[in-house]
């Protein structure tokens, strides 16, 4: 099937960045070029944009979206992660702005062979980068019970994980687990009957921990949001969009650590750390979509976006009093 992905919260990202024509930009999630396509438009002669991704499809898909644009464009196959090795072979030591858009695709949920949704039945596949050798089934058929246990109730933050994980366990001492319509089934009788009835799918919490540990979608987020920071231009911003509370909770400490990295006790009258501020949190509560946006794209219902600035010099150690206040109310 075609790719099909529709970029959430663009104008809020566009906004977030503060594209100027002629800066350097990276698109660290390219997908179908969204997100990147806005961006280009908006660049002029000088300006370049860098997209990563580490979907085969997406990046074929992207590569003909933004036909036309050539000669701004670079477009990499490979993870977010390593935006210090890809910039460094493009020979690029700094850029103005980078956009992270999280999570799975649109496209990825719909293309059922991708093993992502728990709506169609379909291989367990869910490797977002197909060149990886272990798929959500190897994981599933060979991860203990404790295992399984632990990263179904963090990362999917699911009440019922270690009655899930000993379905899971049980099943497979019978038969090889292959299929999204087998791991479904496996959930539902995991769960009693009426929490089933609320809350959405029973599936969905547990597919989402699946997906996310197979891709170490968290493992490597706060590093290389760390990355990115590093790699901004004095003044240049990051612009990063979330879809469940995990990542936005590492994306809002990392955001807050860089603004404030001082360790001194509170009534110390001065620094004595020396750690510098890495810039400041343009948005002091996270953007969300429109009532128009979300009636028009459902994946927007839970997008955040958080933008972060570099700072123009050095920084300083601590906030200053008028600093407080702000300081106070983007730790709520």
């Amino acid at each position: 099937m075609s790719f099909h992905h529709i970029s959430v919260l663009q104008e809020a990202v566009l906004s977030g960045l503060a594209v100027k024509a002629g800066g350097i930009y990276v698109d660290g999630t390219l997908g179908g070029g969204g997100h990147a396509l806005a961006i280009l438009e908006k660049l002029g002669p000088e300006g370049r944009l860098i997209g990563i991704d580490r979907d085969a499809e997406a990046i074929e898909a992207a590569t003909k979206r933004l036909l036309g644009y050539e000669d701004k464009v670079t477009i990499c196959r490979g993870n977010f992660h390593s935006i210090d090795s890809i910039l460094k072979e493009l020979h690029i030591q700094a850029v103005d702005g980078i956009c992270l858009d999280l999570g799975v695709s649109s496209h990825q949920l719909d293309s059922p062979e991708r093993g992502f949704s728990y709506k169609t039945d379909a291989p367990l596949d869910m490797r977002m980068d197909r060149r990886e050798k272990m798929t959500a089934a190897d994981l599933l058929n060979t991860y203990s019970e404790l295992e399984l246990y632990r990263i179904i109730r963090d990362f999917g933050e699911e009440k019922f994980a270690k009655n899930i994980a000993k379905h899971i366990v049980r099943y497979r001492k019978e038969k090889r687990l292959e299929n999204t319509a087998e791991l479904v089934e496996i959930i539902k009788a995991a769960i009693p009957m009426k929490r089933r009835l609320t809350g959405g799918h029973p599936a969905k919490r547990t597919f989402q921990a699946i997906r996310i540990e197979l891709n170490r979608e968290l493992a490597i987020l706060k590093e290389a949001l760390e990355k990115m920071i590093a790699m901004l231009a004095p003044g240049g911003r990051l612009a990063v969009i979330s879809f469940h509370s995990l990542e936005d909770r590492i994306v809002k400490t990392v955001m807050m650590d860089m603004e404030n990295p001082c360790i001194c006790p509170p009534d110390f009258p001065v620094c004595a750390c020396h750690r510098k501020s890495k810039g400041k949190i343009i948005t002091r509560k996270p953007v969300t979509a429109s009532e128009k946006e979300r009636l028009e794209n459902s994946r927007a219902k839970s997008a955040k976006l958080r933008v972060f600035e570099k700072a123009l010099g050095d920084g300083c150690g601590r906030y200053g009093e008028e600093d407080e206040k702000t300081r106070k109310e983007s730790s709520k």
